[in-house]
């Protein structure tokens, strides 16, 4: 592993000379990964709060960065369904699909419109929800639900680093996967 000096070096701008040459899967003229990955027929989906009926997340975007804290020790309260629902459409939301169904505009840039990511997310603390694993569906702005073992908050702390025990506490621990 190199010293901060190599990173240092590695991210100035003439190592990024030839950019444009790089071969890419658009530039291979590969087709595009699935807007989604299936779902098993007669999954249970949840419906989630349609994102032009929000009324949650009208601050404004510099209050939000002032009050920006990481917290390892977490409140009772739970979130509400639109919280939830609002919070995974700004992360992964779906504005419209285009070019013949191949590509989703979204609420997150992907090089391409080939966004890769599939969210999982292990519910808690979620008002109107079972406590358990949930897949996000950004087309269908739904929740798949996949699991609910008892034992999935010891699982979901288990899985990460050492250290780490206030994940199985917290409200909605996330993941993507590529």
């Amino acid at each position: 592993m190199g010293d901060i000096d190599d990173y240092r070096e590695f991210l100035k701008g003439h190592l990024w000379e030839g950019w444009e040459k790089l071969e890419t899967d658009q530039r291979k003229h590969l087709p595009p990964p699935p807007l989604q990955k299936p779902y098993p027929a007669g999954a249970v989906l949840v419906e989630l709060v349609p994102p032009d009926d929000f009324t949650v997340g009208g601050m404004p975007l510099i209050e939000a960065i002032r009050r920006r804290k990481s917290h390892r020790k977490f409140a009772p309260d739970s979130l509400t369904l639109e919280e939830l629902s609002f919070l995974l459409w700004a992360t992964q939301g779906v504005h419209r699909v285009v070019g013949d169904g191949l590509r989703t505009l979204r609420t997150v840039p992907s090089g391409g419109a080939r966004h890769s990511f599939e969210t999982y997310l292990f519910v808690h603390r979620v008002e109107e929800l079972e406590c358990g694993l949930y897949r996000y569906l950004p087309l269908e702005h739904k929740l798949c639900f996949l699991d609910a073992d008892p034992d999935l908050a010891t699982r979901v702390t288990q899985a990460c680093r050492p250290g780490q025990n206030w994940v199985g506490n917290s409200i909605v621990p996330s993941g993507d996967i590529l």
